[in-house]
């Protein structure tokens, strides 16, 4: 009976842990995608740090990698619910 409840528990364990990294990923997905539009939109915003550090290719560069990888990142967290 002893090893039937340690079953159960390490199961139980195994699905909270995969329902905390599925809202993980859901998190990071979607703050690395607003930081991928924010850099490629950064150009047409009227903020202080366009006047300090102009935008540039980097930028957008950047911007769109982070965009793909936050959508594979959500992708991912949506595959596993």
């Amino acid at each position: 009976m002893n090893t039937k409840s340690n079953e159960e528990y390490e199961q139980e364990r195994s699905r909270q842990v995969s329902k905390v990294r599925s809202v993980l990923d859901y998190a990071m997905g979607t703050v690395i995608v607003f930081i991928g539009l924010f850099l490629i939109f950064r150009y047409a915003l009227n903020i202080p740090l366009n006047k300090i550090y102009p935008p540039d290719i980097f930028d957008k560069v950047y911007g769109v990698l982070a965009l793909i990888y936050g959508l594979w990142r959500l992708y991912r967290a949506y595959k596993k619910k």
